[in-house]
């Protein structure tokens, strides 16, 4: 099987540079509707069976556009929801203050601001990528709209590591209406 993973187009709340975690109602900007608009002409023509987004706006108002130019329903999943961070999520980013990662505990284990470790974005992941398995063949090309960190994690998966394995080098930026491409052994 063929995975094309999408990084919703910019939102509103990253051009105010706050935290977005899981809140649902952030929509686009009109530069993220053109965002989604350029990763729907990339995807033209690809046999696409499927179109799974987040139930997060930003995700779900990208994958429409993807989804409508295939003919196909969007199905929403709380699996491609990006990393809960709790307390923080709302925060413009020079109200964060450094934090010390608890000792003994690993930096993606800890659930910052009270939302989820990356561990736990990790173990959803590896429920939908089980699901993915089961429903789809070896030749099926499925997209899967969702959020930065969220699809970093998921690379790592894809890639046979884990939430300590995160290539936050390569994909240090993942922009907004970026397409990475992977393949998952269904067998």
């Amino acid at each position: 099987m063929i995975l094309h993973l999408l990084r919703h187009g910019q939102s509103v709340w990253n051009v105010e540079e706050r935290v977005q975690g899981q809140t649902h109602h952030v929509p686009l900007t009109a530069d993220g509707v053109r965002q989604a608009e350029d990763a729907r002409n990339r995807l033209a023509g690809l046999p696409l069976v499927a179109v799974l987004s987040s139930d997060q706006v930003r995700a779900r108002q990208t994958a429409d556009v993807v989804a409508a130019a295939h003919g196909l329903p969007v199905r929403e999943t709380e699996l491609l929801r990006e990393q809960g961070l709790g307390s923080l999520e709302g925060r413009h980013y020079g109200e964060l203050e450094e934090e010390a990662t608890p000792e003994g505990v690993h930096v993606s284990e800890v659930r910052w601001g009270g939302g989820e470790s990356m561990a736990d974005v990790a173990a959803r992941l590896r429920v939908l990528v089980g699901e993915l398995r089961a429903e789809f063949a070896d030749a099926d090309q499925v997209l899967l709209v969702s959020h930065g960190d969220t699809l970093r994690i998921l690379l790592a998966i894809l890639d046979g590591g884990g939430h300590r394995d995160v290539d936050w080098v390569t994909y240090s930026t993942w922009p907004n209406g970026h397409v990475e491409t992977r393949a998952l052994d269904v067998g």
